[in-house]
């Protein structure tokens, strides 16, 4: 066996098989991960279609989709409310297991959605996670026939597709500015962007000690940089079981760390992360073993 194969079948047992038992625990933090995902898809959908029908009149960035087709017919009309209202209805469909496609059909309006609001020329990448998860769910629910096996895909897709997305940004900053991108002067630069925004939509800046930090000393910037790219570049080690917990809470405290030197926070990302960076199965397990000792003892 090649290198490269037994790395793929190292791989495909970390992430796939080497997982914990599939107690009622695990079952529940499932159905519940995928509630998450899904609620949060449709209020981005929501957020996003009333800012299409009050703000946006025509194309001007296309993206994904929107570069081969025409995005323009969800301006008017409410066409993007009642895309909302769709992605709502498959996603409890798809929850309630009525009719596998669904929620690959959610995934396909949530992105139809989002190419239309950020067609003026603005991207966010901060509904990412949230597609990536709807995208696991879906595959999960149309390629597999058990509960188990889904749940297993579901969770080894997302832990790979976040290690690679994240490992990926690190070799994309050092592609794009070399070893001089964690530069403390960088994130000066940055903060003052930010002071900027933070100025013209709230009339008033206040500097946070991180700020502080940074204005005082470029070189605690350089530290705060550094940290943060060594983060993204070693988040591929969530593949394999034993640093899995590790590694995504050092992203976490890297999402925590960007909102408290830019300003910048990644709610839904950062949740996710959360929810997928602690044991809240063994949790649930031993609330649901506590339970009936605690209803025997009053």
């Amino acid at each position: 066996m090649s290198t490269l194969a037994r790395f793929a079948h190292t791989l495909r047992y970390e992430l796939f098989e080497n997982t914990p038992p599939d107690t009622k625990g695990r079952r529940l933090f499932f159905r519940g991960l995928e509630l998450f995902i899904m609620g949060y898809a449709v209020y981005f959908c929501w957020t996003w279609g009333v800012y299409i029908q009050q703000n946006i009149s025509s194309v001007l960035l296309p993206l994904g989709l929107a570069n081969y087709i025409d995005v323009s017919f969800m301006f008017d009309h409410n066409v993007a409310l009642i895309n909302a209202v769709l992605v709502g209805v498959l996603g409890l469909v798809g929850f309630f297991r009525l009719w596998r496609p669904a929620y690959l059909l959610a995934l396909l309006a949530f992105h139809l959605q989002y190419v239309a609001r950020y067609s003026l020329g603005e991207i966010s990448h901060g509904s990412n996670l949230i597609g990536m998860g709807v995208l696991g769910l879906g595959l999960a629910l149309v390629v597999f026939q058990g509960e188990r096996q889904r749940r297993r895909f579901t969770f080894g897709f997302l832990y790979f597709f976040i290690g690679l997305g994240y490992t990926s940004a690190a070799v994309c900053k050092l592609i794009g500015t070399g070893i001089t991108w964690p530069d403390g002067r960088h994130l000066l630069m940055w903060i003052g962007e930010r002071k900027v925004d933070t100025l013209s939509r709230f009339g008033s800046f206040d500097a946070s000690m991180l700020q502080d930090l940074v204005f005082y000393d470029y070189h605690f910037g350089t530290l705060i940089l550094l940290v943060g790219l060594l983060t993204e570049a070693v988040s591929f080690l969530m593949w394999w079981g034993k640093y899995r917990y590790l590694v995504v809470m050092l992203v976490v405290g890297m999402h925590f760390g960007i909102l408290f030197s830019m300003n910048i926070f990644f709610q839904a990302s950062t949740i996710l992360l959360i929810l997928l960076g602690l044991p809240w199965h063994r949790l649930i397990d031993y609330g649901l073993d506590r339970a009936p000792a605690t209803v025997a003892s009053s």
